[in-house]
């Protein structure tokens, strides 16, 4: 039974950290590499319980994988060279909506029946968005109810598609590459609004022929075996945005964050925050494998939404989805109206977002409108100490710890250890930079 952990009002944060490596580059350097010609060595790599997940699921294909502190090194043997023990192979990618998704690309191509599945939570998110690509290109899917996990993929020879999908959607889109990987010609993958480029950077370093088409637009080559790689992960700027957030918040504060993955696609967070008169500096800026990479320096600010307010909608949201619930703690504090619209995704993540955010702020005092794709509040407002149900949601978790360090009162986070999802080290980190024992349980 996972903790549930109390959390005391800290004064300021301050000094140097890092974060876990990215969890959606390693998901995909991890899945590349095992479909690449030989030894790819893999530093920096995310310990997460998602990503263990997809080496779980890879080392069931029978992929060789040697993994030690200072690095994982990933035996490839080419495409279409999964080897499982058993027909169907049975996989678990536990809570990791990645490892279902993306993975599920390649096993469209394995000549074999293979089963996927995940925890409760997993098995309430959609799952269509994959399964019609994929039949369009050949694979045989069936899924609880034509949407939902356990997918049963039976794989072979795929043909190329020009595939327009109605979601913008990162996984959607790297499901499709990956397949197209293996289809005979070319297969072109469009979307409304461009989501994160993390997949067709790193395609171009395993050597696949992949062209951009436009920011919506992406096109790969099938039948071109990959080169293996070796790959330094960054770290994890969505981790990265709950300390960013702590230390713009809390008085006096001065954090600096190392080597953080600032890939463009990927830092909406951080441009929030700085139209809001947030005090976010990089530094040591550089490029790895077409990644922009760099150490975060955040002091205090106070922060200002002006007379007009913060209204967040349309193509913005794509690229900050995953810190909207740190993004509603944060709104709470900014002097006027924050609305956030156009996020109807978070009501299927690993909880209902939308509405576990309204909960618990609501559970802190926060007077907060609910919509049926967002949430709208206006700050400041005074927050008081109260107890969060997660869902085990990790997001959750982590982004109403941050909000018990700015209220009064000791705040009680249920299931606090569902962190593991992406960030294991994160109430450790915490303490490092608060100077006190301010979360116990």
């Amino acid at each position: 039974m996972s903790r549930t952990l109390s959390v005391s009002p800290q004064h300021r944060v301050s000094g140097t950290l890092s974060v876990p490596g990215d969890k959606s580059i390693s998901h995909r350097v991890a899945m590349l590499a095992s479909v690449a010609n030989g030894s790819s060595r893999i530093t920096g790599f995310a310990e997460s319980a998602d990503c263990r997940a997809t080496l779980e699921c890879l080392r069931s294909l029978g992929v060789a994988i040697e993994h030690s502190a200072a690095e994982i090194v990933i035996h490839g043997k080419g495409l279409r060279s999964y080897k499982p023990p058993a027909s169907p192979v049975l996989l678990n990618a536990d809570n990791s909506g990645s490892t279902i998704r993306m993975l599920s690309g390649i096993l469209a191509a394995q000549p074999f029946v293979s089963v996927i599945d995940g925890d409760a939570s997993l098995r309430r998110r959609p799952m269509a968005r994959i399964i019609d690509p994929l039949m369009r290109m050949g694979a045989s899917i069936e899924a609880r109810e034509g949407n939902f996990a356990p997918l049963r993929i039976t794989g072979g020879d795929l043909k190329p598609v020009q595939y327009a999908s109605p979601t913008a959607s990162a996984q959607v889109k790297t499901c499709v590459l990956f397949a197209g990987l293996h289809a005979g010609g070319t297969t072109v993958f469009s979307e409304p609004t461009p989501s994160r480029n993390h997949t067709e950077l790193m395609l171009g370093e395993f050597g696949a022929r992949i062209e951009t088409e436009s920011k919506t637009s992406v096109r790969v080559e099938g039948g071109v075996e990959l080169r293996p790689v070796d790959y330094t992960v960054p770290g994890d700027v969505s981790s990265a945005a709950f300390l960013v957030a702590a230390a713009t918040l809390l008085p006096d504060s001065e954090l600096v964050v190392t080597a953080v993955n600032l890939n463009p696609k990927r830092t909406g967070f951080l441009d929030v925050l700085r139209t809001l008169g947030a005090r976010i500096e990089i530094q040591n800026a550089s490029e790895q494998h077409g990644e922009r990479v760099g150490n975060l320096r955040v002091t205090a600010a106070s922060l200002s939404a002006g007379a007009r307010g913060l209204q967040l909608s349309g193509r913005v949201i794509a690229n900050l989805i995953d810190e909207i619930p740190i993004l509603a703690v944060v709104g709470t504090q900014i002097d006027g109206r924050v609305e956030v619209r156009d996020a109807r995704e978070l009501r299927v993540k690993e909880s209902d977002r939308i509405r576990t955010v309204v909960d618990g702020l609501r559970s802190m005092g926060v007077i907060v409108e609910e919509f049926e794709d967002g949430f709208a509040l206006s700050g400041p407002q005074r927050l008081t100490g109260g107890r969060i149900e997660t869902a085990g949601d990790h997001r959750i978790a982590m982004a109403f710890t941050i909000a018990g360090l700015i209220a009064e009162g000791p705040t009680e986070i249920a299931d606090a250890d569902c962190v593991g999802v992406s960030f294991p080290g994160f109430y450790d980190a915490l303490r490092s930079v608060t100077g006190d024992i301010g979360i116990t349980g």
